[in-house]
């Protein structure tokens, strides 16, 4: 048989995290920060259907599916090196095509692999794309000018609901809710709220940049990386500076906590946020192409 084709099962946690992180896996840099752990609780959190396809010498591929906040999507597509492994692939995408509910399914894939031409046979289209910045750390760097009055200060522990506020105003949707903090310092310690970076104007806030530890990226590595996001600014309060400004004090803060590099996503269609980054010092290192399917 070439594969046949079944739900996940705890026990295949190691092979499927092996798969993700093959050095020519397109999903390596999304999913090489997590070890066996916390990815088996992100999954079953965003309740995430995950396929398994073997054959007589094992697991040979996995796809999933995730119905989250940008929408239905293929999260992953990996598959080990085989003579089937098309075919193979193939069979994994119209079993994950089988959980969606509305008009439409999209998937992220490498912008200069031969990959795109696949999935454009399977009937995806070119829609957008997500951008990996990065850039080294190597001193402090000069806070840009912003509004008189403006106060830049770490988030404190009782303006939660106003940080959530901020950021999803910024958004224009749920990009955060209450709890998440408290999420990320257990998933990123010694993360808290001293690593939430805020402008307040007028005692309100009025723009957020929160810094992380990269923990599954530098434990996998060895390394010393940060990483931004989310970051948000109110509308009114944009072209102010005070993202430019944020993100420079959230790079220091991190530079002076000893990490090297840090990183960041940002959506293709955000020209300006990418001018803004590439200003000071980011640098484009991976890019994905949104693949979108209409049923």
């Amino acid at each position: 048989m070439i594969a046949q084709i079944r739900n996940f099962e705890e026990s295949d946690l190691p092979f499927l995290l092996e798969l993700l992180k093959e050095p020519d896996s397109e999903q390596r840099l999304l999913y090489i920060h997590y070890g066996n752990g916390n990815f088996s609780s992100w999954l079953k959190e965003r309740s995430i259907k995950v396929l398994i396809a073997e054959n007589n010498n094992g697991i040979i591929g996995s796809a999933a599916y995730n119905d989250g906040f940008w929408g239905e999507e293929i999260e992953w597509l990996v598959t080990c090196r085989n003579p089937d492994r098309k075919l193979v692939e193939d069979m994994l995408v119209r079993e994950a095509e089988k959980y969606v509910i509305k008009d439409t399914v999209f998937t992220s894939v490498n912008a200069g692999s031969s990959r795109v031409e696949e999935w454009v046979r399977r009937g995806y289209c070119p829609n957008g794309g997500l951008y990996y910045m990065i850039t080294i750390l190597s001193g402090l760097k000069s806070i840009p000018k912003i509004p008189e009055g403006v106060l830049l200060r770490c988030l404190k522990p009782e303006e939660e609901n106003e940080f959530v506020q901020v950021v999803n105003a910024g958004f224009g949707w749920e990009r955060v809710k209450l709890g998440d903090i408290e999420k990320w310092k257990a998933e990123s310690p010694p993360f808290d709220e001293e690593w939430i970076y805020v402008a307040e104007d007028d005692g309100k806030l009025v723009s957020v940049v929160v810094a992380k530890p990269d923990i599954g990226y530098n434990r996998f590595f060895n390394a010393k990386r940060g990483y931004l996001g989310p970051a948000a600014t109110v509308p009114e309060y944009r072209g102010k500076n005070l993202a430019s400004a944020l993100t420079v004090h959230a790079m220091n803060s991190l530079f002076k906590r000893g990490m090297d590099s840090v990183c960041l996503f940002t959506n293709e269609a955000n020209a300006f946020s990418i001018k803004l980054l590439q200003k000071i010092g980011f640098q484009i290192g991976f890019h994905w192409r949104f693949m979108l399917k209409h049923f």
